[in-house]
């Protein structure tokens, strides 16, 4: 007897499988002489090529200030993308690649130049037919952001002509408070509408993170257990054994809190905690992550001082390589208050999360690098074997980086005559169970923008709703007459005690990656 895949009217397989085909068109790069370019997105591309998903009819117009050539800018980029690409580079399917990459040398505040670079579009639409499709990836700093919209809509480039679209990906940090969001927001919206932004978050191009609702809502033993019932709380860690690298200055404007926890956590606590949508058309899969956001408990000075531990990484050991501390940094105040760990207790106030915590926790120089939620569920009661033996609860990890997959610990019994229940894994990894490497975060989310798909891109309310939760802790922090401390933790270690006190008096304890 033959076997078939098993066909479904489910939505959720539905919305997979009739994703749009990413759609001819020239992509234009802003700061492409900058290092995203060239050790993420031509990668990315070249990477999409290699898999045979790009469409035949795309180019790719670097735009930036420094004097470059078309054949001396795929030169440089050739050299990236075969340090960069996850799949090195093949030589013949480079050159082809290459050939749809242009340089446009300008200054951002030169009108001129957006009119000539208009022109040269207009010309590769003709040559390349991309049909007059244009998407626009700001890869610049937020204050460049203004004067390249005005430009672009002074020359008429944000509006897309009969059956053609103009979009524009905007890079984090999409702003440093509420009000700051806000006016970046009304800068973009000004020139282009909210459902041709893309405000770029990477962590949703993870495939294990896009996963997160495959998990929950295709498989009938997740769902029915996924609420105050039955799980005891979610810890969501996002661990660096790395420094600032260089970065002092911004990070010094930033902070742990600002740079992680506002965008890429709070992102993976809402496809945790959010109810089912009632499809996945991109709008409705985010108007759901919005409800977990509005349904976040504000924090009070008095919430954040017993809720939220921020810390500053001292001297230490990592892998046994001495390092400084983050006050030693080059470019960083001896004095800095800046935090480089957060810990926060964080609670959805809504029916199916209603007194369950949520930890959450990202720093830099801790012991181990990775980000990892995991669900622990209510321990069995103890009548049989939690009486007398020490029987943990189960626990489902979800791997986002490095070694993307996903565990589940139950409890089994040993091998013998006695009864010996030991804790066991069932474990999932994406590279050896489909046999090919996940892409790039970059790859998905830069086919999605093609694709006119904007499920893993933040939506305005859900930025600044996020910056209203984060906003109320800097508050605490910096404007409190008697501000909580900043705490400091060794480099090497998993960070201060008062974060592992945070749990320990709620009976709970974090977990070792």
């Amino acid at each position: 007897m033959s076997t078939h895949p098993e066909r479904s009217s489910n939505p959720l397989r539905e919305g997979l499988s009739n994703r749009p085909m990413p759609q001819p068109c020239t992509v234009v790069i802003f700061g492409a002489s900058g290092d995203l370019t060239y050790r993420k997105l031509i990668p990315a591309l070249y990477n999409i090529a290699a898999d045979g998903d790009l469409p035949a009819a795309l180019s790719v117009v670097g735009f930036a200030r420094r004097e470059k050539s078309d054949a001396s800018f795929r030169s440089e980029l050739e050299e990236a993308t075969r340090k960069f690409s996850r799949q090195g580079l093949n030589e013949e399917l480079w050159q082809s690649f290459a050939d749809r990459i242009f340089y446009h040398r300008s200054e951002f505040g030169d009108l001129e130049g957006y009119q000539r670079l208009a022109e040269r579009l207009d010309q590769l639409d003709r040559e390349r037919n991309t049909r007059g499709n244009r998407l626009f990836y700001l890869s610049v700093a937020p204050g460049e952001f203004g004067g390249i919209l005005e430009k672009l809509a002074a020359v008429g480039l944000n509006q897309a002509g009969p059956g053609s679209w103009a979009r524009v990906i905007v890079e984090k940090p999409f702003g440093t408070d509420l009000p700051s969001a806000r006016s970046l927001n009304e800068v973009v919206n000004n020139v282009f509408s909210e459902k041709d932004t893309y405000r770029i978050d990477h962590y949703l191009g993870k495939e294990t993170a896009q996963n997160i609702m495959v998990l929950r809502f295709a498989n009938a033993i997740f769902e029915p257990l996924w609420n105050n019932r039955y799980i005891d709380h979610v810890q969501i860690t996002a661990a660096e054994p790395l420094g600032v690298e260089g970065r002092g200055p911004y990070y010094e404007s930033s902070g742990a809190l600002r740079d992680m926890v506002q965008n890429h956590l709070l992102q993976l606590l809402c496809l945790v905690a959010m109810e089912p949508p009632t499809d996945l058309a991109a709008d409705s899969v985010r108007d759901e992550k919005v409800k977990v956001v509005r349904a976040l408990r504000p924090l009070s000075p008095e919430a954040v001082a017993q809720d939220v531990v921020r810390g500053q990484y001292a001297a230490g050991s990592i892998q046994g390589r001495e390092v400084p501390a983050y006050r030693s940094e080059d470019r960083v105040s001896p004095e800095s208050m800046t935090e480089t760990y957060v810990a926060l207790k964080v609670h959805v106030d809504n029916w199916r999360w209603a007194g369950v915590p949520f930890y959450v926790r990202v720093g830099k120089r801790l012991a181990k690098g990775g980000t990892e939620i995991a669900v622990q569920f209510k321990n069995v009661p103890g009548v049989l074997f939690n009486r007398d033996l020490s029987v943990g609860p189960n626990v489902l990890v979800i791997r986002i980086q490095p070694d993307e997959g996903i565990s589940l610990r139950i409890q089994a019994k040993h091998p013998g005559a006695s009864v010996k229940v030991e804790p066991v894994k069932m474990d999932f990894h994406y590279g050896t169970s489909f046999g090919k490497a996940s892409p790039e975060a970059y790859e998905r989310l830069l086919l999605d923008a093609m694709s006119g798909d904007a499920t893993l891109f933040a939506r305005r309310d859900e930025v600044e709703g996020a910056w209203e939760f984060v906003d109320r802790i800097e508050a605490a922090w910096h404007q409190h007459p008697t501000p909580p401390p900043l705490c400091a933790y060794a480099s090497g270690s998993w960070g201060p005690p008062e974060a592992d006190a945070l749990l320990e008096r709620d009976g709970r304890s974090w977990r070792r990656m």
